[in-house]
């Protein structure tokens, strides 16, 4: 009796010793070497088994019915979460598990640049894989979701705030457009709000007129005598006659500005109508939106490129005609040169 009960416990240590390196091996044994970085997507609603199939596919683990065994054991079945991974196969199942419960999902730097319309704005996320441009920009040229984001007009231009973003794959165009849309409001409120409500302008106008700023310079330090021209054309009812706005009312513009152009009347065309655009032209930055409410106290009327990436400013038309005449000849005589 006593050697039948000695077998039997010593079956049940040899079990239990399988069982104890069965589980390490389930649990902290790396599929391979291999240190290279595998991505890995999981579709919200997936079963678990597919994902651990799909993890044994691309490499990161060696068996997928071992990691259903221990995410069963875990109760992580239902706690993964869907979205974009990066794994190594050197990685232990445990940390494959830890890293889906989590959520540590990849996360993709993308830069929304000054001075972008929405439609460039969907460009820059669709080359990152993030979303269909043409989805994206039908979300942001959508009125009713603009009212529910608080903001003024029937799209969201102006309001995608540029800045360097941290998004996800998986994250839809609503989802980006609220983040962008988030980030301008935290910018604009309280401090431009306040100035605006001083000045009596709109959030919107003062938007409009910090786009057309954004898109006539790209020099910093002149961004407040931009702004003090086309405040001091407005006081006088003098047309803005701004070419950015005249490019942003053409459709499949190509690059070449022609007179034809200037006078065709759209709503956009400074030239051919009175005061601001219907609304902006582009998603300014925090600088441009700050000139638009502090302009320079200058009486600039005018003002002609240098060529050289600033501009020459003028008080009178005399002024602007002699400044014009320089600047453009020279231009002409380099080319030819």
């Amino acid at each position: 009796m006593r050697k039948r009960l000695e077998t039997i416990v010593l079956l049940l240590i040899m079990a239990a010793s399988l069982l104890a390196v069965h589980v390490y091996i389930t649990f902290f044994t790396p599929a391979s070497r291999d240190s290279s970085v595998k991505v890995v997507y999981v579709q919200k609603g997936a079963s678990f088994r597919v994902v651990a199939s799909n993890l044994e596919k691309a490499g990161v683990v060696k068996d997928s019915d071992s990691l259903v065994w221990a995410a069963s054991l875990l109760g992580a079945y239902k706690k993964i979460k869907a979205g974009e991974y990066e794994f190594a196969a050197t990685m232990t199942p445990m940390e494959v598990l830890e890293i889906l419960i989590k959520g540590k999902v990849k996360r993709h730097l993308v830069t929304i640049p000054e001075g972008y319309n929405i439609r460039e704005v969907a460009l820059v996320l669709g080359e990152a894989g993030l979303v269909d441009p043409d989805d994206f920009v039908k979300r942001a040229t959508d009125g009713k979701l603009v009212a529910s984001l608080g903001l003024e007009g029937d799209t969201l231009e102006g309001y995608l705030f540029p800045d360097t973003y941290e998004f996800t794959r998986g994250m839809g165009a609503d989802d980006l457009i609220r983040r962008m849309a988030e980030k301008f409001k935290a910018v604009y409120f309280p401090e431009f709000s306040e100035q605006a409500k001083r000045y009596g302008l709109s959030m919107r106008k003062v938007m409009t007129l910090a786009s057309i700023i954004e898109k006539e310079t790209g020099a910093p330090e002149e961004r407040t005598l931009i702004s003090a021209v086309f405040r001091n054309r407005l006081k006088k009812g003098i047309k803005l006659q701004s070419d950015p706005t005249v490019i942003y009312g053409i459709k499949g513009f190509d690059g070449n500005l022609t007179r034809a152009h200037l006078a065709a009347r759209t709503p956009y065309n400074t030239y051919a109508i009175y005061g601001l655009p219907p609304g902006p032209i582009a998603n300014p930055g925090k600088e441009s939106i700050s000139a638009a409410l502090n302009p320079a106290s200058e009486d600039y009327l005018y003002f002609v490129s240098r060529n050289d990436g600033t501009h020459f400013f003028s008080k009178n038309l005399k002024e602007h005609n002699k400044a014009v005449n320089r600047f453009q000849r020279s231009a002409k005589n380099v080319e030819k040169g």
